[in-house]
């Protein structure tokens, strides 16, 4: 028993690090089954299957030899110093013969096309989705902004009717009602503005994602970021459609550049004719080959790819390094939001709970004005903190997800 034991720990440890990240469903984003529809309306996904389709049809004309057959027909009439003229004919058939080996490069540089356009059909899946998440989410801050304004407007209020009763019961001077009503006032404003906020981001949400169904979107608690960063750095990097399209391209250019050094073998032309000549009497019937003399062209063709190549793996090599520090800025700032986001959410219950009881303590004429209009403002700041802290922790989180593929059924991609 204990030898089996130690093979399923040994087999476990064997895992790659990426298989601790499986695909997700994390609270305050929308199921799938609704998300997918909107994505795929998108214009940029709509040209990338668009883009798929030419593909599949360049993918045909590779694999299919571009030499098709030539026919050649001529006349022609003989006149002799003595005797009728000959009406005579010529008939021709030809073609050029793709050579084998060109042939096998072709039928690969057409899977490189296929490969090609659908990474970049992931890509754009893939930047919609950040977009989506961008637009979700600024939505959705907007939204608990105007809440949060509106409680903060009702507690103006209550105090400033707390303030006329002192001032009726002669407690307090009509000072301190103006000054209440001036924050009042104060707090109204930023509501309106809160309130004009949320409808330009739901306007921005649904011009941008049109159908988008705002009511499946709620503003959830961030999650810790559990699993260490190289986990999400080799998910993200072999999931990367960025990464796939240039190493796709590298890939073409160095086909490309072996297609352009078999070149340098020009295809030959076989052809078969026929003739009739004088008077029909002389039947003609015969084959030829003919094949090109290359010249220089065929070397500058060839030094040409083989610099393309250089350019794309120079291509590749940067996007590695830029995936590299995206992964890393990605995973430090879902990191770094969360733990802001825990430290002004308990900022903002303290204060909030601080503001409460100095209310009441004015109530009972235990603080002055001044204290009161201190502890509603400082309650107002932590609440903006914690919302603002709230709403980077969820973005950073959900497009570290997002870039992983582990989303609205991304995996697949």
């Amino acid at each position: 028993m204990k030898p089996l034991l130690l093979v399923l720990c040994l087999a476990g440890c064997a895992l790659p690090v990426h298989a601790q990240l499986a695909p997700q469903a994390p609270a305050g984003l929308p199921p799938t089954e609704r998300v997918q529809p909107w994505l795929l309306q998108d214009p940029a996904v709509q040209e990338a299957e668009s883009g798929r389709e030419a593909a599949a049809r360049a993918a045909g004309m590779l694999r299919v030899s571009p030499n098709e057959w030539n026919v050649r027909l001529g006349t022609q009439r003989r006149n002799y110093t003595s005797g009728p003229t000959s009406n005579e004919w010529t008939a021709q058939l030809e073609r050029t013969l793709r050579l084998p080996g060109k042939r096998a490069l072709d039928g690969k540089l057409a899977s490189i096309e296929l490969d090609l356009a659908e990474a970049r059909y992931g890509e754009a899946m893939h930047e919609a989705a950040r977009d989506l998440v961008d637009a979700y989410t600024y939505w959705a801050g907007a939204v608990r902004a105007r809440e949060l304004m509106a409680e903060q407007v009702k507690f103006a209020e209550e105090n400033l009717r707390v303030a006329k009763l002192r001032q009726r019961a002669g407690d307090a001077s009509g000072l301190d009602v103006n000054a209440i009503e001036a924050d009042t006032a104060g707090i109204r404003g930023r509501l309106s503005r809160a309130v004009s906020d949320e409808r330009k981001a739901l306007a921005r949400l649904r011009i941008r994602f049109p159908g988008a169904d705002v009511d499946a979107l709620t503003l959830a608690d961030p999650a810790p970021v559990i699993e260490p960063e190289a986990v999400w750095k080799t998910r993200i990097l072999e999931t990367s459609d960025p990464l796939k399209i240039a190493q796709f391209e590298l890939d073409q250019a160095e086909l490309n550049a072996a297609r352009a050094r078999a070149n340098r073998v020009p295809d030959p032309t076989v052809g078969l004719y026929t003739a009739s000549e004088v008077y029909s009497t002389e039947k003609i019937i015969g084959a030829f080959v003919s094949v090109p003399i290359p010249g220089r062209y065929r070397s500058h063709q060839l030094g040409r790819s083989l610099a393309q190549v250089d350019m794309a793996r120079a291509a590749r090599d940067r996007q590695q390094r830029l995936m590299e520090m995206e992964v890393a800025e990605g995973y430090a700032d879902a990191v770094g939001n969360f733990e802001r986001w825990r430290l002004a959410e308990e900022s903002a219950n303290r204060t909030r709970e601080s503001a409460r009881l100095t209310q009441y303590a004015y109530r009972q004429g235990e603080v002055d004005l001044q204290a009161l209009l201190l502890a509603r403002r400082q309650a107002v700041e932590a609440a903006d903190a914690a919302l603002d802290a709230r709403v980077q922790a969820l973005r950073s989180h959900y497009r570290l997800l997002v870039d992983a593929h582990l989303v609205w059924g991304m995996e697949h991609n």
